[in-house]
């Protein structure tokens, strides 16, 4: 992990103040190359659980390009402050680590920062939790200036309390006459506030970038074009699906966390109507706060959007998990209202057909609706386009327009489907399905009152 800092400095040649900027001021961590994986498994946690949680971790250290020498699982009835576990069990691990000469040990689970700096004191190794492993990856993955700074931030928020770790061994820094000045700060206290103060200019760039961001979203919203956001669980098939729908060219890769940056691509449905599709950073188990602060602009997405296409792998095991999960993060974003259409991915990887049936059963009475694809081999996606302009096209309405209001009537065209248009000397009446957020733009100009709401037919849900 990497601070930046920025000092003043003066040279004896010359009497100017100059202003470095240390790009890598130190390196606190240097990513290890062999890990010991090691699960700690309590009364409320079951066994499967505990083994999906383990098999996730792994992924996740693959995906860092770490290799594993060795992963355990531990079963505790009750806490210990200390370790995590008995201390009898954390000393056999720290000797069979040495023995297999790991570099670190990787925790499924939060490490306070009085367990890492222990776990380190005992096994002479680095020690970090899953947390810490996510944001790596994430670092790793951080293309744009605005991930970056997200990563950043992210990063440092996680650290700032676990610099003492880093320092166990400097002593305090000497300065000043004796009887003039104390001994000075030490080196943890001196790192704290370069770090306080880097997290404060952090906080300022995010905020000009979110600044940006929303007079985008403003210039969508004027023009009317509805946005459907992609969510699900990381390496769900989101970036694919974009690419097979959209014919874009997004990063797609068989590792977790593949996209971080939202990326946004045109969509023209059946009816000519267009479609902002977007692709975003995929959900995980236990993802941590930090970064769902830091990412909180880029989520915010998800929870602007007119509808949710939640992208799952129909083909794994723990779907229902997954689900659950991405549920879990839309509460927390306040997106968990919006209307979702569950798109089940990697059908083709699914054994039977009575399987697939089944499955589109279940989650469509979980959701708006639920559709079946591949988008590896483009199955799918036509009918996937028909119920997303179903779901947006919303109320049957009638309007009448001032002769002169042309741009409303084509507001209508962009942002809706419509039905009926009809030209005459006092006015433009037409009749359209609009979604709610047009409805109440234009409630001056309705004439009738709206049929009731769309329900999506049954050969869709």
């Amino acid at each position: 992990m990497v601070y930046y800092a920025f000092f003043k400095v003066k040279t004896a040649s010359d009497s100017k103040v100059y202003r470095i900027s240390m790009r890598k001021l130190y390196e606190t961590q240097d990513v290890p190359k062999r890990v010991f994986l090691v699960g700690i498994r309590d009364e409320r946690m079951t066994p499967g659980e505990a083994d999906s949680l383990a098999k996730e971790l792994a992924g996740l250290s693959h995906t860092l390009g770490l290799t594993v020498v060795a992963q355990e699982q531990v079963h505790i009835r009750e806490g210990h402050p200390k370790f995590g576990m008995g201390t009898g069990k954390a000393e056999a691990l720290a000797k069979k680590a040495a023995a297999l000469e790991a570099d670190c040990f990787i925790f499924d689970g939060e490490l306070s920062p009085s367990q890492q700096r222990n776990w380190e004191t005992l096994s002479g190794i680095a020690a970090m939790d899953r947390q810490e492993l996510i944001l790596q990856i994430f670092a790793d993955r951080a293309r744009t200036r605005e991930a970056e700074l997200q990563v950043e931030l992210a990063a440092l928020s996680y650290s700032l309390p676990r610099l003492q770790h880093k320092y166990l061994d400097l002593a305090r820094q000497r300065g000043g006459r004796y009887g003039a000045k104390g001994q000075g700060e030490t080196k943890l206290e001196t790192d704290r506030r370069l770090v306080e103060k880097h997290l404060d200019r952090l906080k300022q760039e995010l905020a000009a970038v979110r600044q940006n961001r929303e007079v985008q979203q403003k210039k969508r919203k004027r023009l009317g074009i509805p946005t459907a956001a992609l969510v699900g669980y990381t390496n769900a098939g989101k970036s694919s699906l974009l690419n097979a729908m959209t014919k874009a060219d997004a990063l797609v890769a068989d590792k977790l966390f593949a996209t971080l940056d939202p990326t946004t691509r045109q969509l023209e449905l059946g009816s000519g109507r267009p479609l902002l599709l977007i692709d975003t950073v995929g959900f995980i188990r236990q993802l941590p706060h930090t970064l769902v602060e830091a990412f909180r602009s880029t989520l915010e997405e998800v929870n602007r959007a007119d509808l949710l296409i939640h992208v799952l792998d129909a083909s794994d095991p723990e779907a229902d998990r997954y689900f659950e999960t991405t549920l879990s993060v839309l509460r927390e974003l306040g997106a968990h209202k919006l209307p979702m259409i569950t798109a089940l991915n990697k059908i083709d990887q699914v054994d039977s057909r009575e399987t697939v049936e089944a499955l589109k059963k279940r989650y469509a009475e979980r959701c708006t609706a639920s559709v079946l694809i591949s988008a590896k081999n483009h199955t799918g996606t036509e009918e996937l386009a028909r119920c997303i302009e179903e779901l947006l096209s919303g109320e049957i309405t009638r309007f009448r327009f001032p002769p002169d209001r042309y741009d409303l009537a084509r507001l209508l065209h962009r942002s809706g489907r419509v039905l009926s248009e009809q030209y005459e000397d006092d006015g433009i009446e037409v009749a359209a399905q609009v979604k709610p957020q047009i409805q109440e733009q234009l409630k001056a100009y309705r004439v009738i009152s709206p049929e009731p709401l769309f329900k999506v037919p049954a050969s869709i849900t």
